[in-house]
């Protein structure tokens, strides 16, 4: 067995508490607050129709659709020129929550950073790296990742396999000396392993009774340390 050397990790359900979803409401009062353009009602409704035809079209392509591109179609179905896509973009991602990054699991991260193992964030979202890095950094373990890989920013998303190779590049290691650990069980434990790297899910073992044996199950993040100490010697 290969010595663990690189830890990826999932953010929402995993690291931290799952992300507020984004509606067609919510993005049209920040667009009209804070950048003082004038959305018609219908917006709203256009953005979410923009929304979830971009999510359907990118879960069967395994690509990510920029939220900037989304927030063009959104005007354009309704009549309306945005002048600037990516600073609306960032504009609403500003304003909005992100997921809450739970304490335990901020201590779990230090504690297997001081270990020596090279940090990964590797996850679906649609917030730009900036706003995630800020969360991390509010949470205390910004320092601990030496690099975050984001659907958002690289434009495909788990499980395409660019984003498992983007992955292995990050870490800077063998894949199978990275441990990938995350909350759903085909983007986080079956298509890292068809990249080689090892996997660790984050759920009650009574919901993952499908999955092979060899695949280690923990109920919180705050568990990895751990776990990785019984089986990996860490």
């Amino acid at each position: 067995m290969a010595r663990i050397r690189a830890l990826a990790v999932d953010f929402g359900g995993t690291l931290a508490h799952s992300t507020p979803r984004v509606e067609g409401r919510t993005v049209a009062r920040v667009l009209s607050g804070s950048l003082g353009l004038r959305l018609p009602e219908e917006f709203a409704l256009s953005f979410d129709i923009a929304h979830r035809h971009a999510w359907q079209d990118d879960r069967a392509s395994g690509a990510h659709t920029l939220f900037s591109r989304v927030l063009t179609m959104a005007a354009h179905g309704c009549g309306v020129h945005l002048p600037d896509p990516d600073r609306a973009s960032e504009v609403v991602f500003s304003s909005l929550p992100d997921g809450q990054v739970d304490a335990e699991a901020a201590g779990a991260v230090q504690s297997l950073s001081a270990a020596g193992l090279r940090c990964v964030l590797a996850c679906d979202s649609q917030r730009p790296e900036a706003v995630r890095r800020r969360t991390l950094e509010e949470a205390g373990i910004g320092a601990c990742f030496h690099a975050v890989v984001l659907s958002s920013e690289l434009g495909w998303r788990k499980p395409h396999p660019r984003f498992y190779a983007t992955v292995i590049a990050a870490a800077g290691r063998e894949p199978e000396e990275i441990v990938f650990v995350g909350d759903t069980p085909a983007k986080d434990v079956q298509g890292p392993r068809a990249h080689r790297m090892e996997a660790v899910l984050v759920a009650p073992p009574e919901k993952v009774a499908a999955l092979d044996p060899g695949v280690g199950v923990i109920r919180r993040f705050a568990e990895l340390p751990a776990y990785l100490e019984q089986r990996y010697g860490l």
